[in-house]
């Protein structure tokens, strides 16, 4: 389940950032010295001739600008994590572990200020990124548990002679990240790539470059040596030197579907191995004889985390017809109830979206909804909120839509915010073709209390992550991942160490050799 955030930590965190000046309210972060990080310092990057701005999704404030990171900068990276993997590749499993947990532990001791930043630059609520930071020291833990389990295998052959498995770390592996959950996805990455024995060179994305800085001081923190995570900040001409740098062993990248076909084509030209997790257009199935209030927490849980920003919601909601009139007044009437606003303050359960051409965009679909026949029985518009310095915040009211159609563009595309399709259904043969009836395949979801029933739908369901009985709950000992245009490789769970490490097999021969020549 979701790790349950404390509500009684208050703020308590200008101290901790030195980068920055700040306060526990919304409209107040600058950002003031460099995000890329190299050799365990933060640096500007050597060849940094294009900058951006970082907006504050909250208040549509600028709140500064970074550099780009160009091919030198990428290859000084590098160099400094290949320093760096040859040093933390011979430590055990059980060293490694060691600074993986203490790595944790401080990641927890700055719970509220990581949380509070991951607010502050992505826009989801406080209590949300509290969830984040959590799942994200549990993902340094867990992996530090695995670290010292790494083993191979003994096999007997004829004769006395016999074989066995190494399993050895990659390399330099490079990590690209989505904006939805920044911290979180770095920790993901990271955690099983380092209790491997292998360095990482991260990319955030540029809406979302300052928290896995933090991260990345952490980690020198808690001990790994200089270099071993390394962070480059930039776009796509940055992914692509990072991509096709002779010396990068793997990728693994976050994002749409379009990026993750780019960066398989260039990390193919050097046969490296990527690990894709893209988008998501995910079906949540609901039968006549769910418990109603559950099917319908798990379809706000399915639609409306992070503003809706979450590449495995379950956007398309399947209603069995005796059910849709009660379930659409319930999901309604609660959706109704959710609190926009300052991401900072504790009662608020959603936040700006990302940024001022996604939430257009975002609205763009809900017009072509409506055009095309659907009908909004909800939210879907604009919204500001009462306090002055949030006037000009990405903010729009979570939106469901009923009336829809397999065919309508709100249903087959992946549309990334708050926006809810009900699509009514009869039988069950008749659902599963339709919820399979998409290119994507990253999650699916069924409530129903005949469990026959759920177990066969889900084993029907052609994607790579199912919840029965509830949606969107992610403990890191789970593999994540899809199935079709949703990616290929797992996160999470002990399937991501195989992705971030590679098996060697060593013959010994115990007798005299023989030979046919």
């Amino acid at each position: 389940m979701l790790p349950r955030p404390s509500l009684s930590l208050l703020p308590r965190f200008c101290s901790f950032l030195p980068f920055a000046t700040m306060s526990s309210k919304t409209n107040t972060f600058h950002l003031q010295q460099p995000l890329n990080y190299r050799a365990g310092a933060r640096i500007q990057p050597v060849d940094g001739s294009h900058s951006e701005e970082v907006y504050e999704p909250a208040t549509g404030r600028v709140m500064g600008k970074f550099l780009f990171s160009g091919e030198k900068e990428v290859d000084l990276a590098v160099q400094s994590a290949k320093a760096a993997f040859k040093i933390w590749s011979q430590k055990s499993g059980m060293e490694r572990s060691r600074v993986l947990l203490e790595a944790a532990r401080i990641i927890r001791e700055r719970r509220e200020e990581i949380a509070t930043m991951e607010t502050i630059n992505n826009g989801k609520s406080i209590f949300e990124a509290r969830v984040d930071v959590d799942i994200s020291w549990q993902c340094l833990e867990y992996y530090a548990g695995l670290a010292g389990a790494i083993a191979g295998q003994h096999i007997q052959l004829p004769g006395g002679s016999f074989a066995y498995t190494r399993r050895e770390a990659l390399g330099v592996c490079v990590g690209i990240g989505a904006w939805n959950y920044p911290f979180q996805i770095a920790c993901w990455k990271s955690a099983p790539a380092l209790a491997c024995g292998n360095a990482m060179i991260y990319k955030p994305s540029p809406l979302t470059p300052i928290s896995v800085v933090m991260l990345a001081e952490i980690f020198t923190q808690a001990g790994v040596p200089n270099g071993l995570f390394n962070v480059v900040q930039g776009g796509a001409a940055t992914g692509q030197f990072l991509c096709q740098h002779r010396d990068v062993a793997k990728v693994s990248f976050t994002g749409s579907v379009p990026t993750g076909i780019k960066i398989m084509e260039m990390s193919a030209k050097g046969i490296k191995p990527v690990t894709l997790e893209l988008g998501g257009k995910s079906p949540l199935i609901i039968f006549s004889d769910s418990i109603l209030e559950n099917a319908v927490n798990g379809a706000l849980m399915a639609n409306f985390l992070t503003q809706g920003e979450v590449c495995c919601n379950g956007t398309r909601v399947f209603v069995q017809r005796e059910i849709l009139e009660a379930f659409t007044e319930e999901v309604v009437k609660r959706t109704q109830k959710i609190k926009i606003g300052d991401p900072l303050l504790e009662d608020t359960r959603m936040g700006g979206l990302i940024s001022r051409p996604h939430l257009e965009r975002v609205l763009g679909f809900i017009t072509q909804a409506k055009e095309q026949g659907a009908k909004v029985l909800c939210g879907g518009d604009l919204y500001v909120p009462d306090d002055p310095k949030l006037k000009n915040g990405y903010y729009m009211r979570p939106c469901v839509l009923g009336d829809c159609r397999d065919d309508m563009t709100c249903v087959k595309e992946e549309i990334f915010g708050p926006v809810m399709s009900i699509l009514p259904f009869d039988t069950e043969e008749e659902v599963l073709e339709r919820a399979n009836n998409t290119t994507f395949g990253l999650a699916g979801g069924v409530f129903t209390r005949d469990i026959q029933r759920a177990h066969r739908v889900v084993a029907a369901l052609q994607a790579g992550m199912c919840f029965i009985n509830n949606y969107n709950i992610s403990p890191v000992e789970l593999p994540f991942g899809g199935y079709k245009m949703s990616g290929f490789g797992r996160e999470n769970g002990r399937a991501a160490m195989e992705y971030y490490s590679q098996l060697k097999t060593v013959c010994v021969e115990m007798g005299d050799v023989e030979s046919v020549f």
